[in-house]
């Protein structure tokens, strides 16, 4: 593979934005887990490694159990998942692969306030986002250490 940009060196400005989106995520009441469990099912679906290591280490610091881990690309098969976290796995898939129906809006419209909703949505496309410029332009997976973008 030929050598490719260095998003991190050459971007800064491009990507700004999505850093800022990352902050106010933080502050919002979805919650660290919740959201890492979201960014690491979008990114199993995208097939973006780098983001898998990422946000597996991230989930891990955080003191998720590994078997939640490993389930989720089954979730839906597994008890492991609360009903909040089911509606915003469900969520994230509709989004991720383009195919949002009436009854995965009401889902996540039934365990979200509209705020919520919105900061949900925002953070998936955002991850869609990531996931994306890290295949364009491929950090090296196990390259990742906790917090090392804020």
């Amino acid at each position: 593979m030929e050598k490719r940009i260095n998003l991190f060196a050459k971007g800064q400005s491009a990507i700004k934005p999505l850093f800022e989106i990352g902050m106010h995520l933080k502050k919002s009441t979805l919650g660290h887990n919740l959201l890492e469990l979201v960014f690491f099912r979008a990114s199993q679906i995208n097939g973006c490694a780098y983001c898998l290591d990422m946000h597996s280490k991230e989930l891990r610091a955080a003191g998720e159990e590994e078997y939640r881990l490993y389930g989720l690309s089954s979730w839906r098969e597994t008890p492991y998942y609360t009903q909040k976290e089911r509606a915003a796995l469900a969520w994230a898939e509709a989004l991720t692969t383009c195919k949002v129906t009436d009854e995965v809006y009401n889902a996540v419209a039934a365990e979200f306030s509209d705020e919520e909703v919105i900061d949900l949505t925002i953070a998936i496309t955002t991850i869609n986002s990531w996931n994306r410029l890290n295949l364009a332009f491929p950090n090296t997976p196990g390259t990742y250490k906790v917090g090392m973008f804020g």
